[in-house]
């Protein structure tokens, strides 16, 4: 996710953890450019099949090529919770040899400025991942109440000045409409008393609202809720985030499935009755520091795994 084009994130690291077969099956949640996707198909025999699904239009433009010309390859526009109607449909379910989901934004969807997902260029405020599907942020931000406006602010972007900002932005849309990137991040810098080292204070606001038009947390929380389902014995599970949100709930959702069932202190059972369907593999993986000199972008990334216990 470098800002010259599309760089594939923790690349080599993403396909070791996945312990590719040649003759397995494999869905990549998140298609973008293709990076992880290409990757993966180097490592994949002529039986070897690979679902990838993207909820952008473009990136499943630039998957067709692809598609055509490698019969081992599909690609389906579509978000994360429609995932296991999608192995079901192939009669994967329970069959999957790995799945790999690249959360986030990608560097081609913030790099367009009329994608409305930066603040470094003045543009439609939109932060759509599907353009053609739900209400842009402008919308949002023009009919939400400060209430929910100050909760997404705090809750998705842990933005300390959630308040603050989510009053101005009531009083000025009451004078006129906020419909670009430009008003948002001025108004934004404006509110803010101080601002983080390093930091636009608009950071923290524009993931949040970007997170909320998504609906991403409730996109990964119902993935992450199939995955057991989904994985064969032995397959894997490796999900790269960007943010705290994410990853905490990567984390939690290995942590709950390989303690297994929730069971009372004291209470006697067998360790076959406690219903653990995952393990972790390793710890928490970032990049290297050549990759983050590589690729800026890369340096919030982080890398979880775990394996299907049988």
């Amino acid at each position: 996710m470098a800002a010259q084009g599309h760089v594939p994130v923790l690349l080599d690291e993403s396909m070791q953890a996945l312990a590719i077969h040649e003759t397995g099956y494999y869905l990549d949640g998140t298609f973008g450019r293709g990076g992880h996707a290409r990757a993966l198909l180097t490592r994949l025999g002529p039986s070897g099949r690979l679902l990838a699904v993207d909820r952008d239009p473009e990136a499943v433009a630039a998957a067709a090529s692809l598609a055509e010309s490698d019969p081992r390859f599909e690609i389906e526009r579509a978000r994360y919770s429609q995932l296991p109607q999608l192995a079901q449909a192939r009669g994967w379910s329970g069959r999957i040899n790995g799945i790999l989901l690249d959360l986030g934004v990608s560097s081609p969807q913030l790099d367009q400025p009329e994608r409305g997902f930066s603040f470094h260029a003045d543009a439609p405020l939109d932060m759509r991942m599907d353009p053609s599907a739900g209400e842009s942020a402008a919308d949002w931000l023009a009919s939400a109440s400060e209430q929910t406006i100050a909760h997404a602010l705090q809750a998705l972007g842990e933005e300390r000045f959630a308040r603050r900002i989510a009053r101005a932005i009531v009083a000025a849309r009451q004078q006129a409409p906020i419909n670009t990137t430009g008003q948002l991040a001025a108004l934004i810098e404006r509110s803010v008393p101080t601002r983080e080292p390093g930091k636009h204070p608009a950071t923290r606001s524009f993931q949040a609202i970007r997170i909320q038009i998504n609906a991403e947390l409730d996109e990964l929380r119902t993935a992450l809720a199939a995955v057991c389902e989904l994985l064969a014995s032995g397959g894997r599970l490796a999900v790269i985030s960007f943010h705290s949100l994410e990853d905490r709930l990567v984390k939690r959702f290995i942590r709950d499935e390989a303690q297994g069932a929730n069971i009372p202190k004291g209470v006697p059972v067998r360790d076959a009755e406690l219903r653990r369907r995952l393990r972790p593999i390793g710890t928490a993986t970032r990049p290297s520091a050549a990759e983050i000199a590589r690729n800026p972008r890369s340096r919030s990334a982080v890398l979880r795994v775990a394996e299907r216990l049988p």
